[in-house]
């Protein structure tokens, strides 16, 4: 009997052919050290680009500053001019342009590199430019030599020396502002000007 149960119970010297010799299982929520994908997601380089990365996505999604919005010009007052007080409107020394066509005045200071110092119609900046556009010469001799005398009645103009004038006329309507209209120093107009700023 002694006999028969001995052979039931297990030797320690021998293994159990029932139990397992199996190595124990991995579990998997706890890394190893040598796992290679850990290694190299946790990498210094990785990590340097992540934040730069991040870097970038913050300056390209921060909102920008607001725009400078540019100084309002000042307001312009239509006015009535001789030809003395529109010569100083030639653009030198920072003033605007202006020139007359058919006794209106226009502020052609957004024409500057045309009007202005230097530009190919730089004799007409600041005086009546009626005659010249008309028969479209630029030289000196268009304009009135006398600013204190009566303005350029526009004598001799043929048919279509009015029409070329009328059209320049136009077009600067539909481009620059009307600030002003020109008139013959010692007109009622100009004197009651001057006299309201005295």
């Amino acid at each position: 009997m002694a006999d028969k149960f001995s052979r039931q119970l297990p030797s320690p010297h021998h293994p159990n052919p029932r139990v397992s010799s199996n190595p124990p299982t991995h579990h998997p929520s706890s890394p190893s050290p040598s796992n290679p994908s850990s290694q190299t997601i946790a990498s210094p380089i990785n990590l340097l680009l992540f934040a730069l990365l991040l870097i970038l996505v913050y300056y390209r999604l921060r909102p920008a500053p607001p725009p400078a919005l540019a100084k309002p010009a000042p307001p312009i007052v239509f006015r009535t001019f001789t030809p003395p007080t529109l010569k100083p409107y030639n653009g030198e020394n920072n003033m605007p342009v202006y020139l007359a066509v058919n006794g209106k005045v226009f502020d052609v200071s957004a024409g500057r590199n045309f009007y202005g110092p230097g530009g190919p119609y730089e004799n007409f900046a600041g005086r009546d430019a009626s005659r010249g556009l008309a028969c479209g010469s630029f030289d000196e001799d268009m304009l009135t030599k006398d600013l204190q005398g009566p303005l350029d009645d526009l004598k001799g103009l043929g048919a279509e020396e009015w029409e070329a004038m009328r059209g320049w006329e136009e077009r600067f309507q539909e481009k620059y502002l009307v600030v002003g209209k020109l008139v013959a120093v010692g007109d009622e107009q100009a004197k009651k000007e001057d006299g309201g700023k005295k």
